[in-house]
Formats: C-alpha cells, structure tokens, sequence
C-alpha cells in the first residue's frame, strides 16, 4: 500500500489539532517587552511562567473562522491579485508574445542565446513582485512544446517557468505574499531591506539560469542524455510541436505594457510611498480594468476571467485563515513564548551566523509541510521573529531565513504546485526529483552563504 502526503487542509487542521491539545499540557509563559526604536522588543532574560488558559473542541472549531476575520485584509488582497492577473491571462498577450519569441528564436542567434536567460529572468521578477506560483501552471502547456521544438527536452520546458518563478518567489525582494506578510508579522517595516534582498534574489536567479543553459547545452547536443528522453521521442511522434499561433498585435502590446506598468508603479509606490497591501491591491484591481477595456474582453468575460482567478487561490485564502488560526489557539493560551523558549536552546548557537542557518534549515524542514507562502509565514513568524531577538539575529535576517527555505519546494511531492506542474508534464515526480538533487544541494549551499553577510552586518 503506497503512503501518501495528507492534503495541505489537513496537515493544517492536524496542526491545529495538536496545538489545542498542546494548550493543556505546556505550561503558560511570558517574556517581557520594551520599547526599541519605536519596535516592542522581546528581553531575553525576562522569561516567566503565567497561568494558561488551555483550548478546548469549541476554540479549537471556532480557530479557522476567527483567523479568517484576523486576516480579512491580506485573504481579500490574495483574491483580488489572482482575479487582476487571470484578467491579463484572458487576453491571451502573454501566450501570443511567447509564441512570437520562439518564432524569433528559429533565424536569430542572438534569440537563442537569450531565451533562457530571458524567460528564467522574467518567471522570476514575477515571483519576486507579485508573488507567481500557482499561476505558472498554464505555462507549462506552451514551454514543454517549445523547448521540444527548439531541440531541448520536457525537463527544460518544465524547469523555465517553474523553476524561475519558485526561485523568484522564495528568493524574492518584494513579494507581498511572503516578504510583505512576514515582515508585517514581524513588525519589520513593510518591504524594507529591499537592497540586500535584490542581491539575494539576482545571485539565485543568475545559479538557476547558468544551470539550465548548461544542463540544455547538454542535452542539445545528447538527448539521450535527457532522464525524459523515451517521453519527448513519444511525444514528438505522437504530437509534433507546433509554434504557429497569432501573432503580436498591437492590443497584445498595449496589454503587456499596462501589465508592465503596473508592475512598475507597485515598486515605486512600496518603496517611495510606502504602500502596503490596500494600495497594492488597489493598483491591481485598476489594472484590470484598463487591461479588460485595452484588450476588448466584454463585461461577462471579464468578469468570469476575475472570478475565476480569484477562485484559483481560494484555497490560499483559506490556508491562511487556518494557519493564522494557529496562532490565536496558541495565543489565547498563553503558550507561545513557553514555546519561543523551549526552542530557544535548538536554535542558539556560539555565534548568530549559525543561529540564522539553524532557522533556514527549520524553515526548509516546515516547507516540507506548509509550502504555501503566506501559511508558513502566518504560521512561522510569530515564534521566529522574538526568537530572532534572543539569538541575537536581526527580525530583517530571519525573514530573510523563511524566505529561503521555500527554495526547496520545487524538490518537495508534498506541493501542489510541484505535482500539478509535473502532472501537467507527464513527468514522474520521482524523475524530475533525481534531476533536481544536483541544483537543490547548490540552493542549499547558496542559502548557507547569502544568511553570513546579514548577520556580520546586523542588517535591519
């Protein structure tokens, strides 16, 4: 009998579960708090035991319903980035201008050259701002039979939009889901250390790309050597890749440019004005519009393109709730800083360096279970972040430490995204997991790296 990963709903439910009954085994504690700066402080040395107030089957029923209303806020603004950009989707700009660049890639060289560095780069900008995951599964359609039409494999087609877009994602400066969720919960300001973090992110990218080109280098001039080899013979038998398609018009442009502009104007608003998800959602939402007027979808069309989006990451919105709901057991019970100082000793270390590799390596475990973004983050940093202080590791650098550890969920069976992704493919998790080791261990290396300067710099 095959043993299978429980849905993300019940791994969190289970959680949950857990810590309702936890509520009446762990003792209540409490840490003092002071005033730093304007940022309430955790005092190290302050810790104390309380009296608990243990959860019970009402609280535990009612947790889901009462994360829901605490997070409202970021659960409507999860909605409303995926209703604006299956807006953009249904216009079909995007589909139609991948076409174009592989026609291109046929009698240029140069084209050639760049189709990689170039899609990587921009599947990755979109997990770094606006926070693609999911929404990449669609891709997966078009880049299997253009890196097959271009002499490449299904590792390649799948390995483009994916792995650029999760590599974006968990290495990203300015995602609202994860950066701007955990520092929020962390009460770092919103989308600050924006520099160091477009280091992080450039460095990821440029590994992910360098790998690619060589590994599609190889398999270029060996196919034989591709591990999805007997698929793609099949597959170019059975279905030979087809690049024709419409071309570019001048409404496709004009919608990628609004597309372009928008994103534009989200890094100008968070980093001058200081935006925040109202804002950002704000922006979204006009987008849309002008995209739906731009690219001619009728009032019906539109607005099942937007419903539909937003329905797509329904279940986002509700792993929030859950996972918020997490929190509010452990809260009302008194028992989260009884918990911030039992894992205190696991992560201290003799210097904070280790201290910020021990949180990543943490993190990386978690993700195994909670790979969405936002859950982990509402999960996660409301015990990392004071745990952060104690260590002697900066609120900024252990954001930094969440954020990394999402680079294993490309490796992970556990993700939706990563099985839908490969379902999509054809490709057997376990084929794509033996090809991935190689650049999973460098990830894991390159995070171990990119947590040193932070913490020599005490960064934020």
């Amino acid at each position: 009998m095959r043993l299978r990963m429980p849905n993300t709903f019940v791994l969190l439910f289970a959680i949950l579960a857990l810590i309702a009954l936890a509520t009446w085994l762990v003792p209540g504690g409490k840490y003092d708090t002071h005033l730093v700066n304007g940022k309430q402080l955790v005092d190290p040395a302050s810790f104390h035991y309380v009296a608990s107030s243990p959860q019970g089957l009402v609280a535990l029923m009612k947790a889901p319903i009462n994360g829901f209303v605490e997070a409202a806020k970021v659960i409507g603004f999860v909605l409303v980035v995926g209703g604006a950009f299956a807006v953009v989707q249904r216009t079909e700009a995007i589909d139609t201008a991948i076409r174009s660049i592989a026609r291109a890639h046929e009698t240029s060289s140069v084209v050639r050259a760049a189709l990689i560095p170039v899609f990587v780069t921009l599947f990755s900008l979109s997990g770094a701002t606006f926070g693609m995951n999911e929404e990449v599964i669609p891709f997966i359609l078009i880049f299997v039979p253009l890196a097959l039409a271009l002499g490449y494999d299904t590792i390649v087609g799948v390995a483009i939009p994916f792995l650029g877009s999760q590599v974006g994602f968990g290495a990203a400066f300015l995602n609202p889901f994860n950066v701007g969720i955990a520092q929020g919960i962390a009460g770092v300001d919103v989308f600050s250390g924006i520099g160091y973090r477009l280091i992080v992110w450039a460095t990821a990218t440029v590994v992910t790309i360098l790998f690619l080109m060589w590994y599609a280098a190889r398999v270029k001039h060996n196919p034989a050597l591709s591990p999805t080899y007997v698929l793609d013979q099949a597959r170019r038998k059975e279905h030979p890749p087809v690049m024709h398609g419409d071309r570019m018009t001048g409404r496709h442009t004009a919608v990628l440019a609004i597309f372009a502009l928008a994103l534009g104007s989200m890094v100008i608003g968070v980093v001058k004005f200081e935006w925040y998800i109202d804002e950002i959602a704000a922006l979204f939402l006009s987008m849309a519009i002008v995209v739906g007027i731009v690219g001619r979808l009728g009032a019906d069309d539109w607005v099942g393109a937007f419903m539909q989006g937003a329905k797509d990451l329904a279940p986002t919105a509700l792993v929030i709730a859950v996972a918020r709901g997490t929190m509010i057991l452990a809260r009302d019970a008194h028992i989260i800083d009884t918990m911030l100082h039992g894992l205190m000793p696991f992560v201290q270390s003799s210097h904070p360096v280790f201290s910020a590799q021990k949180m990543y390596l943490i993190q990386s475990v978690i993700n195994f279970f909670i790979h969405s973004g936002t859950g982990q983050a509402a999960l996660t940093m409301p015990i990392m972040a004071p745990l952060a202080d104690l260590v002697g590791v900066t609120r900024q650098t252990a954001i930094l430490a969440f954020q990394l550890g999402e680079l294993s969920t490309p490796m992970i069976p556990t993700s939706g995204i990563t099985v839908g992704v490969l379902a999509l493919a054809r490709v057997p998790w376990i084929t794509w997991a033996r090809w991935m080791i190689p650049l999973q261990l460098i990830y894991l290396a390159l995070a171990l790296v990119l947590l040193v300067p932070p913490c020599l710099m005490q960064w934020g």
